[in-house]
């Protein structure tokens, strides 16, 4: 019989807000947006719990948050004020278990199942960490405790500030039931919408489909679905996971409609991922180029090449290619990104028999 796993969860409250409450005291009980301006078309990184208050949420529009909170203080994003606290976040975990997973700045996924700090208790070791910490950056976590990561990051999220969930073997399968179905990870609005027309409205009505019926709804995502309303999720925690993909993206303040600003854009933003590129010692085979009309409709392009590329005046000849497979002639674009992926190493790409670089 297979070891039952423990994982934790550990989510950071309102991570970048805190971090400026911190270090500035006058913030202190005070709604706080970490953002772009108002005035200009930006969203909200974060914003802390005195701001949520009035209805104030991360990825909202800056100018919809400031009307919600107009007495809001709008401070803009230090991310190596971030990431110095976020490192010492990671050296914390690393001395519980070398099976850690970062989602992002502020949260990570822990393995503790051959751990036996405190009898091996994943939840006293989830208190401990989030004591640890508070101690070591005056900030609070909330952890949320479970036999895999579905459960366990849905638990972190259960008992914001500063909480603490568990969710046993014994009661996965009955919390998922009546879990609603636009809680569940992985199902953005669109797959919700689609599943509450069919009649799917919590975990108990998913659970309901057979596997083929979810293959025929779901399509790749079947599986998926199948196994977690049964409390199923086989997904170890990667402690080195790969880089999929690069890139670098920008929202213009005014809605652009010609072209030749479009490409200087777009010079721009090649310039930023070669860069990156570059020090991330990667080539990549497939460029993607990301746009973004005035209705805010958005959509991708992209291209495979035959060989790896990484200099900023190759990605922008591909970009510009894909750029007229668009309706940027007809439509006015608020956003332009460059992104790519498919990656290989520099060493390995010039390990590689020389061929002729055909980009198109």
């Amino acid at each position: 019989m297979a070891l039952q796993r423990k994982i934790i969860h550990i989510d950071m409250d309102a991570f970048f807000a805190a971090v400026e409450q911190r270090d500035f005291p006058e913030y202190q009980g005070k709604p706080l947006i970490v953002g772009g301006d108002p005035d200009k078309r930006s969203v909200v990184a974060t914003c802390s719990y005195e701001a949520r208050a009035f209805g104030v949420r991360s990825a909202m529009p800056s100018s919809k948050a400031y009307k919600l909170c107009p007495q809001a203080i709008v401070v803009k994003p230090r991310f190596e004020a971030y990431k110095e606290t976020s490192q010492i976040i990671r050296s914390i975990f690393s001395q519980y278990t070398d099976l850690v997973e970062p989602l992002s700045l502020d949260e990570a996924y822990l393995d503790l199942t051959q751990n036996s700090l405190f009898a091996g208790s994943a939840t006293l070791i989830a208190r401990d960490i989030k004591e640890k910490i508070l101690m070591r950056t005056q900030l609070t976590a909330s952890a949320g405790v479970s036999y895999n990561k579905f459960l366990a990051k849905i638990a972190s999220d259960m008992n914001k500030p500063d909480g603490i969930t568990v969710i046993t073997p014994e009661q996965g399968e009955a919390f998922i039931s009546g879990l609603p179905i636009g809680k569940f990870y992985g199902v953005g609005k669109a797959t919700e919408v689609k599943m509450k027309s069919l009649g799917i409205y919590q975990g108990a009505d998913l659970k309901k489909l057979s596997l083929q019926q979810c293959r025929d709804y779901f399509g790749k995502s079947a599986e998926y679905y199948y196994d977690i309303c049964r409390g199923i999720d086989k997904r170890p925690v990667v402690s080195h996971r790969q880089r999929k993909s690069l890139g670098s993206e920008t929202t213009f303040e005014k809605d652009l409609d010609a072209i030749g600003d479009m490409v200087k854009s777009l010079k721009l933003l090649a310039a930023d991922v070669a860069e990156s590129l570059s020090r991330e010692d990667l080539n990549g085979y497939t460029v993607t180029l990301k746009v973004k009309y005035d209705n805010f409709e958005q959509i991708t392009r992209s291209k495979t090449l035959s060989i790896a590329i990484k200099e900023a005046t190759d990605l922008l000849a591909v970009v510009e290619a894909l750029l007229i497979k668009t309706e940027v002639n007809n439509r006015k674009v608020r956003l332009l990104g460059i992104s790519v992926s498919n990656f290989c190493s520099l060493q390995s790409e010039q390990n590689r028999p020389m061929i002729q670089r055909d980009l198109f």
